[in-house]
């Protein structure tokens, strides 16, 4: 087989990877670096697809003595066979990491290397499976995450499409935090709850919000549309959209948008 490899320029990143452009990044670099083809060739085999790949990338990182590499690419080939959807989400998270993390000049880079974006990719599978009510199973496959990637997240909580966790260690979202579209986390960040009650208690991180490293976001509070938190805040409060908070207790510090400024009497502490 025959490919042609070229880093794809920023104008040329219209839409999601598909699998020919992961392949052709793959055999490009088996050739460059003959040490790592067995791996490129197992995630990339003529004739496979994108569930293929994950199935075998996330098996390698997450087996067990137990629950061998097979068997664990079993499950997640057979989840991303039975939902499409899954699939479409990791294409839409490597064109979000492609697109703003500017380290990241491929989309395979993403796929082999990043460990948030194999976390996020694993939390999907463990969601699909609680949400049809393997529970036991999905709270194991969380856990296998957090040990072996460092990233805890609760398979209850409901993240959207196009995210990007950089660097990803440390990151913890609780059981019902919810993280929408085209969001963007830093490492070490928390969307915890207070511990002060049950129910519905962790943040609403609304969509394309951008949280820097180590912040806390605790609470069943809402993080503004568009909102950006400073690196090592504390956010206690709702922020409104189009804003940047920073400190600790968090405070507003900026507004992006005018006409989105809060009212004169808004508490401004968050």
């Amino acid at each position: 087989m025959t490919v042609s490899f070229q880093t794809p320029a920023p104008d040329s990143l219209a839409v999601p990877p598909d699998w020919p452009v992961l392949y052709e990044e793959a055999r490009a670099l088996a050739r460059r670096e003959p040490l790592l083809a067995p791996s490129l060739s197992l995630y990339f085999p003529d004739g496979g697809d994108l569930a293929l790949a994950l199935g075998a990338r996330l098996a390698e990182t997450l087996q067990t003595p137990c629950i061998g590499t097979e068997r664990l690419r079993l499950l997640f080939v057979e989840e991303f066979r039975r939902d499409a959807g899954l699939v479409t989400a990791a294409q839409e998270d490597l064109y979000a990491i492609r697109s703003r993390d500017p380290a990241c000049d491929t989309y395979l880079h993403a796929f082999l290397n990043l460990k948030g974006f194999q976390a996020v990719q694993a939390y999907r599978v463990a969601h699909a499976l609680w949400s049809a009510e393997r529970t036991e199973l999905a709270l194991w496959l969380s856990n296998r995450v957090s040990v072996a990637i460092g990233v805890d997240i609760h398979p209850a909580a409901r993240i959207g499409l196009g995210v990007m966790f950089d660097h990803a260690t440390g990151v913890v979202i609780g059981e019902t935090a919810v993280v929408e579209d085209h969001v963007s986390i830093l490492q070490n960040v928390t969307l915890g709850g207070t511990g002060k009650h049950g129910g519905d208690r962790h943040p609403k991180v609304r969509r394309g919000v951008m949280i820097g490293a180590g912040a806390k976001v605790v609470g069943n509070i809402q993080i503004g549309a568009n909102a950006k938190v400073a690196a090592g805040s504390v956010v206690l409060k709702d922020v409104p959209p189009n804003c940047t908070v920073a400190g600790i207790p968090a405070q507003i510090v900026r507004i992006h948008d005018a006409s989105q400024a809060p009212a004169e009497s808004m508490d401004q502490s968050l």
